[in-house]
């Protein structure tokens, strides 16, 4: 939905299973039609599309394409965002380090990205300059092992993505760009990883403003708490750099003492599909990373363990007040709200990205999963409307 001062919210929609085209529609009748029956039945409603590679081809075909733009029309819904982060199958099945295939060294990443962005130009309105963005992987996972020569392809690759979107945003009229998503254990998990990683991407191609006007970052505030960020250092941070933020998503991490009962609590956050990275930030503030919560577990325990935090890699709901031995890093997207206010013109594009339905341990779990986005979307809604924007 539309918020004042142009900004722009939805939920992701890779909530929702989906790999093919015919799949993705119908998450998107049975689930998404319903939660706008909930949030915005008076008002168009905005949708924050999540489409595979194999979706993206189906999707593509120039009368399938027609259909759905008639279908966003019948039901006063519009498309803004894409997430582009996974290209395969992202629910049912282990997913893991293969959300980060094929990463941006690969020719298929920016063909698929590139494919993205042309059907959003499509579904964008066209009497109007629009933005639209597409989220993407953080160039690479860790465990994969760029060296300098891989990263240089990536780099390239990127670039060839910004001056593709220039070409596309001139021919359609629209704003079009590409967020980079730090992700913990990822080759770009930090502000400060970032920040380099743009310093060489624009020394590859001095003065080429193509690159700011269409890379840039989808700061997802999950992420970027669970690498014990300040929110406002980091937005800071970006904004310094000149780093465009494509997008926010608004995302939640878990957060907890590592004791004994914190640990036997943690069994049931334990799963086989996706990776569920833990920082942990030691009393003298060393941070020791862990590419899974089993291998987190797996350690000892070493004392007392309230002066030891871990931060999990776990999206939980927004609304969530998971008690006992567990809190949130909530106050990191409220924090990075408050950023927004101060800076109304910092982001355009929000998305709530709870992703973790199908996983999520019961106690956490609402009756369904319209109840639980709908419960996210008056929570959110709430947030918003504290610092002054509201739903135009």
């Amino acid at each position: 939905m539309r918020l004042s001062h142009g900004l722009q919210l939805a939920y992701c929609t890779n909530i929702h299973r989906g790999e093919s085209w015919a799949e993705t529609l119908a998450a998107l009748e049975k689930h998404t039609l319903a939660v706008q029956r909930r949030v915005s039945p008076d008002r168009p409603y905005a949708i924050g599309l999540r489409l595979s590679d194999l979706a993206s081809r189906e999707l593509s075909d120039p009368a399938t394409l027609a259909q759905f733009q008639r279908w966003l029309r019948n039901h006063h819904c519009t498309v803004f965002t894409i997430n582009g982060f996974p290209y395969g199958r992202f629910h049912g099945a282990r997913v893991k380090e293969q959300v980060y295939t094929p990463d941006w060294t690969h020719p298929d990443r920016l063909s698929y990205t590139r494919r993205l962005f042309e059907i959003l130009a499509r579904l964008l309105p066209e009497d109007s300059r629009s933005q639209g963005s597409v989220s993407t992987v953080p160039v690479s996972f860790k465990g994969f092992r760029l060296d300098d020569r891989a990263e240089r392809v990536a780099r390239q690759q990127l670039h060839e993505c910004a001056v593709f979107l220039e070409h596309l945003s001139r021919s359609t009229g629209h704003d079009l760009h590409l967020g980079l998503e730090p992700e913990p254990c990822c080759h770009l998990e930090t502000t400060y990883e970032t920040t380099r990683f743009f310093d060489r991407l624009r020394s590859d191609h001095p003065g080429d403003l193509r690159i700011d006007s269409h890379l840039g970052v989808n700061y997802d505030c999950c992420h970027l708490a669970i690498e014990f960020e300040n929110p406002a250092e980091a937005v800071g941070r970006l904004r310094k750099a000149g780093i465009r933020i494509s997008k926010i998503h608004l995302s939640n991490a878990l957060r907890l003492h590592p004791t004994p009962e914190a640990r036997l609590a943690l069994q049931p956050f334990v799963d086989s599909v996706y990776f569920h990275q833990v920082i942990e930030r030691r009393p003298d503030g060393e941070l020791i990373r862990y590419t899974d919560l089993d291998e987190a577990l797996l350690t000892s325990v070493d004392g007392p363990q309230f002066d030891t935090e871990w931060r999990v890699h776990f999206h939980i709901p927004l609304h969530a007040a998971p008690g006992g031995v567990f809190s949130t890093t909530a106050d990191h997207v409220t924090g990075v709200l408050d950023e927004i206010r101060r800076h109304p013109g910092l982001c355009q594009h929000f998305e709530m990205e709870t992703y973790t339905w199908e996983v999520l341990p019961p106690a956490l779990k609402q009756h369904s999963v319209v109840d639980q986005l709908a419960a996210e979307y008056a929570w959110t809604l709430q947030e918003f409307a504290q610092r002054g924007f509201k739903p135009v």
